[in-house]
């Protein structure tokens, strides 16, 4: 892998892995089409995406600094509650904080549940560009719905944020993409637009965290060589800036309510992959 193109699957990662058109299916049709022969190889493979996984990770911490701090705290709040009075549902009521943590460990149940025993399927899913081509055109037909649920009111609770979960379970098929299924979701279920996104963001990090580690495992097996080291390194900070600039765009995008633009650049690039990949 040059550095190059590096730099080029590093912007494709940190660019759709918020914006809603799905990274995994872009990462997928990005090396169909720029015909990356070392990242067909596992290890290179592997290693690159732990790398700028990484980075998008850092960019959602970046972003959401404050809360992931006060989740963090209201996790290892956890383990006092048996020396205090408190009972973990008069917590779950009280704490806002710790209502939110509780939440995103509910919502991310699915997908962690797919990830463990359909690893190999999934796997052999990132190998099809086809397969990526008709998922986005599905993308497309979630984002394009989104338009007619902008003025919700309901609060969050267990019931959405579970059906929310399975909905980013839903997005680990190559094409569908996280943010854009999570949040539709949320819409539709009649959420607030930014409490949509917000709890999109959040859900996201256990899920990365989770996959990152995944892949870690196979990564020390594997260590990369000292000439790749640069090449990873950028990659992983053009995700890192290439994914804050996107997680900026798409909190103004929801707060205006207009979700389904990107419905149609899924319809395009759908299309003309089926057509000519």
């Amino acid at each position: 892998m040059t550095l190059l193109e590096a730099v080029i699957l590093g912007l494709i990662q940190g660019f759709t892995e918020f914006l809603p058109i799905s990274s995994s299916g872009h990462l997928v049709l990005g090396k169909e089409l720029l015909h990356i022969s070392a990242l067909a190889t596992e290890e290179i493979g592997i290693t690159f995406e732990v790398f700028v996984h990484f980075g998008t990770l850092l960019a959602v911490v970046t972003v959401f600094w404050s809360d992931v701090l006060k989740l963090i705290n209201a996790f290892f709040s956890l383990f006092t509650i048996p020396f205090k009075e408190t009972t973990i549902e008069e917590k779950y009521h009280q704490d806002s904080f710790f209502r939110m943590m509780v939440l995103i460990l509910l919502g991310s149940l699915p997908a962690g549940i797919i990830g463990i025993f359909l690893e190999d399927t999934i796997e052999d899913a990132f190998g099809s560009p086809k397969l990526v081509c008709a998922m986005l055109l599905v993308t497309g037909a979630i984002l394009l719905s989104s338009r007619y649920f902008l003025n919700g009111k309901q609060k969050l609770n267990s019931s959405n944020a579970l059906v929310i979960g399975l909905a980013q379970a839903f997005a680990i098929i190559p094409g569908i993409s996280r943010s854009g299924s999570t949040i539709s979701t949320g819409l539709i279920m009649g959420l607030e637009r930014e409490e949509s996104a917000r709890f999109s963001f959040l859900l996201a990090l256990p899920v990365i965290a989770g996959a990152t580690v995944l892949k870690l495992k196979e990564l020390i097996g594997s260590p990369p060589e000292s000439a790749m080291i640069l090449n990873l390194i950028v990659g992983t900070i053009v995700a890192y800036l290439s994914g804050f600039v996107a997680i900026k765009i798409l909190l103004a995008v929801v707060r205006h309510g207009r979700l389904d633009r990107f419905s149609y650049y899924c319809f395009v690039i759908g299309i003309i992959g089926l057509l000519f990949i």
